[in-house]
């Protein structure tokens, strides 16, 4: 590899690591602040938090960013070695493991790059920098000059052996490994998520997880610093309304569905008549809103209010999240026949239309502009809140609307 190639792999190594660093800054303060809004949230596709807060943006409660930190910082590594004498020995073995490191990075960015635009349709700038600075070192790291690939296994062990003689490269080694160890076992952990299919069997219960002390005194501070927005929705004697603009293709409106489903339950049974969850269409298709994001939004939304005249809402709206990943128009159809026996789709749909249009109408007035967007009790919440923070929330509401003083503990419910 040549000095300018070894340049441009540094200079890829460090652009990688600077955006899985501020990655994992992003997903730092989605876990740590129910307000934050990232600078890469740019809209219902282009969004950073979308994808952070997926299935797929952690892995056993670790962000995805941190294994593109870790990854990032040894290609660094590497490419720093050999920078003077780029056709040394240690310089062509570096060039080497470059390339096997970055045949994994590949690997794994494929299968990211797919969960992120063909599962999820959104996309993150910053993962998307750090595709590219994968992809870019993978290409020169495979051009250029080296060892075998096949001599690299056997000489690892004397590779290693000749990094102990020099203590600048011992001091980076453990930096590297002290950080990536720490990064791993001290970066708060993040719930598992449900993955795409399957929402009937991998509804969450009520979270385990409670805010107490001075979390929780925080969170209410914030709560009570927040605007109200007066929303005319049916409301009986619910003394917590919470409002869901809702989009049944959106893969973030399935898991907070997922996410929030075992909270409602709790609730229901604690407080029963008193948490109401009133949901409002706002399908990102040109059809009946804004957008054209969605193609078979408008017939889903127009399914479950036909669902619902017989009773069989709830049951076709798990249908069709169970289904996401493959809905058109004919399978709507062909759900809401299974589901709830709707047999002339066709003929009512017009009608029904004209309420999803209402809702949509009513979404743009409130300047929704993503999916899913709640008002609870009239606080906007764009894009959810942990099931931990929901559920404070309506214990802090509940308490609030009845006139006691907010407890300390959102878990005595």
């Amino acid at each position: 590899m040549t000095r300018f190639s070894r340049s441009i792999v540094v200079a890829l190594a460090a652009i990688a690591l600077g955006a899985s660093i501020a990655s994992l800054y992003v997903h730092y303060q989605l876990l740590a602040d129910p307000s934050y809004s990232s600078f890469c949230d740019i809209s219902e596709t282009v969004s950073c938090e979308a994808v952070y807060q997926s299935a797929y943006g952690s892995v056993f409660g670790v962000p995805v960013a941190a294994g593109g930190a870790i990854w990032s910082a040894l290609a660094l590594l590497l490419g720093l070695v050999g920078w003077r004498e780029p056709k040394s020995e240690a310089g062509m073995a570096s060039t080497g493991y470059l390339f096997a490191l970055s045949t994994i990075g590949v690997a794994v960015v494929l299968y990211f790059a797919y969960a992120s635009f063909l599962v999820l349709n959104r996309t993150c700038i910053l993962c998307v920098t750090v595709y590219i600075a994968v992809a870019g070192i993978f290409l020169l790291s495979g051009s250029a000059e080296s060892v075998p690939l096949s001599s690299l296994p056997a000489r690892l062990g004397r590779d290693l052996r000749q990094l102990r003689g020099s203590s600048v490269a011992v001091a980076l080694a453990l930096i590297w490994l002290v950080g990536s160890a720490s990064l791993v076992a001290f970066f708060p952990r993040q719930a598992p998520q449900a993955t795409a299919g399957g929402a009937a069997a991998t509804v969450a219960a009520a979270p385990t997880e409670v805010l107490e002390g001075d979390q929780l005194t925080q969170f209410q501070a914030w709560v009570e610093a927040q605007p109200r927005v007066p929303i005319q929705v049916p409301a009986g004697d619910a003394k917590v309304v919470v409002v869901k603009f809702n989009d049944y293709q959106c893969p973030a409106c399935k898991q907070t569905y997922v996410e929030y489903k075992g909270i409602f339950e709790k609730y229901a049974q604690t407080h029963p008549g008193e948490v109401l969850l009133v949901m409002k269409d706002f399908p990102l298709d040109a059809e009946c809103n804004v957008g054209s994001i969605h193609a078979s939004a408008c017939e889903a939304a127009a399914g479950v209010r036909m669902a619902r005249e017989v009773n069989r809402g709830e049951a076709f709206e798990e249908w069709l999240f169970d289904n996401q990943a493959s809905l058109t128009p004919d399978l709507v159809k062909q759900g809401l026949q299974e589901v709830a026996q709707v047999t002339d789709f066709d003929a009512r749909y017009a009608d029904a239309l004209t309420g999803v249009r209402e809702d949509a109408a009513l979404g743009m007035q409130l300047a929704i502009d993503s999916t899913p967007t709640f008002f609870i009790n009239g606080i906007r919440i764009k894009g959810g809140l942990r099931p931990s923070y929901l559920d404070a929330l309506i214990a802090y509401e509940l308490q609030r609307t009845s006139g006691a003083a907010p407890q300390g503990d959102a878990s005595s419910d």
